[in-house]
């Protein structure tokens, strides 16, 4: 979802993730699942679209 939100406002981005299969994700409470990084003209812009999708409810559809 971010990476489409991104896209969309034609931001440039770098995602780097963190996992290792050695560990099999044991890192990923520590350092989270990955970091985005941006120019720091596009910081505040990115900073919104995160928090906006992150507000999102989650929800999950069942087929029964």
């Amino acid at each position: 979802m971010i990476k489409d939100a991104l896209d969309k406002e034609n931001i440039v981005y770098s995602i780097q993730e963190h996992k290792d299969t050695a560990y099999d994700g044991l890192f990923i409470l520590q350092k989270g699942y990955a970091t985005l990084f941006v120019e720091e003209k596009d910081k505040e812009k990115v900073q919104v679209i995160v928090e906006r999708i992150k507000s999102l409810p989650y929800v999950v559809y069942s087929k029964d």
